[in-house]
């Protein structure tokens, strides 16, 4: 993807959604012409107008698609290069103009739906770079170039039917641009997070992603809220250890109140004692995917999982916490 934070995640996204599968050989499969035929019928069948099938009409496989598909970078990155690139000056300072500029805005949705503006605006900004980078193909031929080629053919056939089913929905596919793997607009949603969190934010017709702010925000908000974002919780706090805690209480899938981490000996960063809380918290480090290793450590809360729903990534999630966390403060 374009925006870093997507960009930096396809690989681990890949692994997620099978990556290890092989493009079936063209000898296996029809040409694309019938195999498009096959994708309507099957639309069809699952209930999509055809109307919203023309827009599959005239296209063709992409074969840069194809190729940025097959040639994903590896994730080599150390955490601090990660972490510069993400939270870096111009951005904080830009983001912190745009949290001031939108401010009634962000503050109605924030009413609405219960997630800080701080963490709207980061995921803007890490995705996007605040709407500025938000991709050049056209999704539908994306996507089904995707499917055709079959190294993750369910996976995308499937997006490919969402994205139909946007198109059945209102949405132009004309607009529908984003990045060579479907993600769309200035939040980068694939077609079935559009489906299930898109929000139009005065109802006004189908949820424009791509060119309104507003529409953005709520979208955000909507989706954070929906995988369970807790609006009294922080997402979490770089922290100092004692030197003989236990390796194993390490990663996501062990959690103790923040009181038994102190009494564990682990301190804020500046050494000072944790506030008391009976927070349920998981210590990670940010150097895998797993959040085990030698990087610095983190105490993070449900919010942290919450960020990892939207990009599964101990390095995405920390980032863009360490970013809201910038932009609130001077």
């Amino acid at each position: 993807m374009i925006a870093l934070g997507r960009a930096l995640a396809w690989a681990s996204l890949g692994l997620a959604l099978g990556a290890g599968l092989v493009p079936a050989r063209a000898q296996d499969r029809p040409d694309f012409a019938h195999w498009i035929e096959g994708v309507k019928q099957e639309a069809r069948e699952r209930g999509l107008h055809d109307a919203a099938l023309g827009a599959l009409d005239g296209i063709a496989p992409i074969d840069k698609v194809i190729e940025l598909d097959r040639r994903q970078p590896e994730f080599t990155l150390s955490f601090q290069q990660y972490l510069a690139k993400v939270v870096n000056a111009r951005r904080v300072e830009e983001g912190r103009q745009l949290l001031a500029e939108n401010r009634p805005l962000l503050g109605a949705v924030v009413s609405r739906y219960g997630v800080p503006a701080k963490y709207i605006v980061t995921l803007w900004g890490v995705e996007t770079d605040f709407g500025k980078v938000t991709g050049g193909f056209p999704v539908v031929a994306a996507l089904a170039s995707l499917a055709y080629d079959g190294r993750r053919a369910a996976y995308f056939r499937t997006e490919l039917f969402n994205a139909l089913e946007m198109i059945d929905r209102g949405a132009k596919p004309e607009r529908m641009i984003g990045s060579w793997a479907g993600a769309m607009g200035q939040c980068q949603f694939m077609p079935s997070t559009y489906l299930h969190y898109a929000k139009s934010w005065d109802g006004a017709g189908p949820p424009d992603i791509w060119t309104r702010p507003a529409d953005v925000f709520a979208s955000t908000a909507n989706y954070l809220a929906g995988i369970g974002w807790k609006t009294d919780e922080g997402w979490g706090r770089r922290v100092r250890l004692s030197a003989h805690l236990d390796p194993s209480l390490f990663g996501l899938d062990l959690r103790k109140t923040v009181d038994e981490w102190s009494a564990l000996g682990v301190r804020a960063a500046d050494g000072k004692p944790l506030p008391k809380s009976a927070m349920r918290a998981s210590l990670v480090r940010a150097d895998s995917a797993k959040g085990a290793g030698d990087g610095p450590p983190y105490l993070v809360y449900d919010n942290f999982r919450a960020l990892m729903t939207w990009n599964r990534s101990v390095f995405f999630a920390v980032a863009a916490g360490t970013l809201a966390d910038r932009l609130a403060t001077r």
